[in-house]
């Protein structure tokens, strides 16, 4: 929130763009953002510009990763290792098959599932789908996925804004609580590893002990 009260509008679309080109945050929180900032309860921004920012980053977001697929082709999976994480060769393929048997339909299923839009997009670009069409199925399904959430955000911002200041004490609670649970996994760890080491050099320690009495034996 802090962060759509310093940027405004700006920050609305960079924020957009940046999670239809790959940031593993889902769009979805800066819509509500926007729309609750917009409700009368706050009226700090005017709500036709803030939902005109949403529909903008969000569509810009995506002929970014559509330009790059068409424009890169495979060797883009081959020769980036940031691509190759956001869409392996085997996920490519299988996007492609779903488009062979699909067509533009995997678009319009897209635009509703977290994680799989921007390497759909970019393989729409690497099949060369038509710019055309890949804009209109995609500012479609985008004013329907920005108008329902920024409208349930401006309506109803109240609970919407209690929900995200519970959601924000738990996800700080759960990491503060990962962190110490992974701090103390890190100090048995090391623990038991120094003892494994301490254990290992005192058998090596005996067993250089020992040569010489088998050899002797041996004599």
């Amino acid at each position: 929130m802090d962060a759509f009260l310093a940027w405004g509008y700006i920050g609305i679309i960079v924020f957009l763009i940046l999670t239809g080109c790959g940031l593993p945050i889902p769009e979805e929180v800066a819509i509500v953002a926007a729309g609750c900032l917009a409700a009368p309860q706050k009226a700090i921004l005017d709500p036709w510009l803030a939902l005109g920012s949403c529909f903008v980053g969000a569509t810009v977001g995506d002929m970014i990763m559509y330009g790059i697929g068409r424009k890169f082709g495979r060797r883009l999976l081959q020769n980036h290792a940031y691509f190759s994480t956001i869409l392996s060769p085997e996920k490519e393929r299988h996007i492609e098959e779903m488009f062979a048997k699909h067509g533009t339909k995997v678009l319009l299923v897209s635009r509703f599932l977290i994680g799989i839009r921007s390497p759909i997009y970019i393989t729409a670009g690497i099949l060369k789908v038509p710019f055309r069409r890949f804009v209109i199925v995609d500012a479609f399904c985008a004013g329907l996925m920005i108008a329902t959430f920024f409208a349930l955000a401006y309506f109803y911002s109240d609970s919407v804004l209690t929900w995200i200041r519970g959601a924000e004490k738990a996800a700080t609670i759960s990491i503060l609580l990962l962190a110490v649970a992974g701090l103390i996994g890190y100090r048995i760890y090391r623990k038991r590893k120094q003892r494994r080491e301490a254990a290992e050099q005192a058998s090596g320690d005996g067993d250089v002990g020992a040569e010489p009495e088998v050899e002797k034996s041996v004599a």
